[in-house]
């Protein structure tokens, strides 16, 4: 695979009802994946629209949301971006980009063409006020880079015009309640990308996915049918390891992977267990909830890699094991109880075990990876990478697979 094709990091970009309804794509080569830098701006252009179009595909990546991609003065003015979809990629302007004539004219013409336009890291300035008056769309504020009364000051100036104020660098409960009450429509930073803002909210299965279940076991459909399913849903797989433990087999063998908790309990008992549990869902399931996509994207990617890590290479049954090593990794953050409670309620494997308690072992080093590039720390990732013979190259193509499995469910 050529050397150009780079890993991504998405940062989700969430409205006032905490759902996700963007993204940021970053952009790191392998080369050097600790920053975008690049000798070349057109060759940096073209690299990056070649990954987003051919690499990645905009529709696996982005699934029914837009995404936003950092352009500089360079970047802004080169025709080249124009091949992207507009319905799908927006742009957000450096705060590098000097502005004069020529970028407010540049700016006006992808408006027409239906681009979505951001200001990045901004301040208020009178020489933007033709960008704010109907050309930009979107205003970012860093709120720990920008002083806490220029916050106030900046967006008391800019609610006079047509534009959402986003709030940028959200890395506690406390910073977000406060932008929420100054005024901030869109949301962004670690404390979404990070599971804690859904402490206290508990998921839910949809009647949709449990219905399907009942048609699969009234069908007799194949193992591998039911598996799939259960993997859409991270806590429907929760409900089965109960299950599972709850019965006198799940006591006296260790539950390895989704498939092996299904072949344990056995399909009938699973056939009357699934018809009991569909009357007790209440049918609600936030589609654009954060913590969804970050289960549904970990989960598939540490089974992607698990195919690829050298001690996994002779056993067969570490990519479901990693699977559910991702899905399990984010439940404590859904019902809110710790980690040690889940395994301790769970009869687990002791390498499972091992991953989610202390991040040991191959599935816990899988696990690392996975927080790692969710996190955006995507040098560390590169190092944590080389160390394990994996290439990035390769991880790449993990990373597409496990955006195109999250969009297909």
């Amino acid at each position: 695979m050529n050397s150009t094709h780079n890993l991504i990091g998405r940062q989700p970009i969430l409205n006032r009802q905490e759902e996700i309804v963007a993204f940021e794509l970053l952009f790191r080569s392998s080369k050097s994946p600790s920053s975008a830098t690049v000798k070349c701006s057109t060759q940096a252009t073209s690299s990056v629209i070649v990954n987003i179009i051919s690499g990645f595909g905009v529709e696996d990546i982005l699934g029914r949301h837009p995404g936003f991609i950092n352009v500089d003065t360079d970047m802004l003015m080169s025709d080249a971006i124009e091949l992207l979809p507009p319905e799908m990629i927006g742009f957000e302007l450096l705060e590098s980009i000097e502005i004069n004539d020529e970028i407010i004219n540049r700016c006006r013409a992808l408006k027409l063409l239906g681009f979505c336009l951001a200001l990045d890291d901004h301040e208020y300035d009178t020489k933007y006020i033709e960008l704010y008056s109907g050309i930009v769309d979107i205003v970012k504020i860093d709120l720990i880079a920008t002083p806490l009364n220029i916050v106030y000051q900046t967006v008391e100036q800019l609610n006079h015009y047509p534009v959402k104020l986003l709030a940028e660098k959200v890395d506690t409960r406390h910073c977000y309640l406060r932008s929420r009450t100054m005024g901030f429509d869109l949301f962004q930073g670690f404390f979404f990308s990070r599971p804690s803002v859904m402490q206290k909210r508990r998921m839910e299965d949809s009647s949709t996915t449990f219905f399907k279940l009942v048609n699969q076991l009234s069908h007799d459909a194949e193992v591998s049918d039911i598996e799939h399913t259960f993997k859409q849903s991270p806590a429907l797989t929760y409900k089965l390891l109960m299950l599972v433990n709850s019965v006198a087999i799940g006591r006296r063998e260790k539950i390895r992977s989704v498939r092996h908790a299904i072949t344990l309990i056995g399909l009938l008992q699973l056939k009357r267990w699934v018809q009991l549990a569909v009357f007790a869902d209440d049918g609600n399931q936030g589609l654009n909830n954060p913590i969804l996509e970050m289960v549904a994207v970990r989960a598939a990617f540490m089974e992607e890699v698990a195919r690829l890590h050298p001690k996994c290479l002779h056993d067969s049954n570490a990519p479901e094991e990693a699977f559910m090593v991702g899905t399990l990794s984010l439940l404590q953050q859904i019902y809110d109880i710790s980690i040690n409670d889940i395994v301790n309620g769970l009869n687990l494997s002791e390498e499972t075990k091992c991953a989610l308690t202390e991040r040991e072992g191959v599935l816990g080093e899988l696990l690392i990876l996975s927080e790692m590039i969710e996190q955006i720390k995507l040098d560390e990732a590169s190092q944590f990478l080389a160390e394990k013979g994996i290439s990035i190259e390769a991880v790449f193509e993990c990373q597409k697979r496990a955006y195109k499995w999250h969009k297909e469910l």
